[in-house]
């Protein structure tokens, strides 16, 4: 996968030294949490086979039903993601799954 030469250059626009980077609010934990939410609504869409506002047809009654909060631990430190949730409660995250503990997984760890 390639990324266009303009992404690096907008994430970090406003560098300025290595806590822009690394800090609390810092550039790789932004991104990391970015990437894991989009990744968890991206799974749910393969899950419930369509897409958010869909308004075509659709092939179950299960839908989207708001999100929670879900605390990881990470190598950048704790971090809370939002998780959509499916209204059948049968959408299993694999990216960040369910019930982990404190036991470490893709990178990240639940706390």
């Amino acid at each position: 996968m390639a990324f266009s030469k303009e992404f690096p250059d907008e994430i970090l626009k406003d560098y300025h030294g290595p806590d822009d980077f690394y800090g609390p609010q810092g550039i790789m934990k932004q991104l990391t949490k970015a990437l894991v939410e989009r990744t968890m609504e991206a799974e749910l869409t393969f899950h419930l086979g369509y897409e958010k506002h869909d308004q075509g047809e659709k092939t179950n009654a299960n839908c989207r039903n708001g999100k929670t909060d879900k605390d990881l631990r990470t190598g950048d430190g704790p971090m809370t993601i939002e998780v959509s949730r499916d209204r059948e409660g049968s959408f299993e995250p694999q990216v960040a799954p369910k019930h982990q503990g404190k036991r470490s997984f893709h990178g990240v760890q639940r706390i």
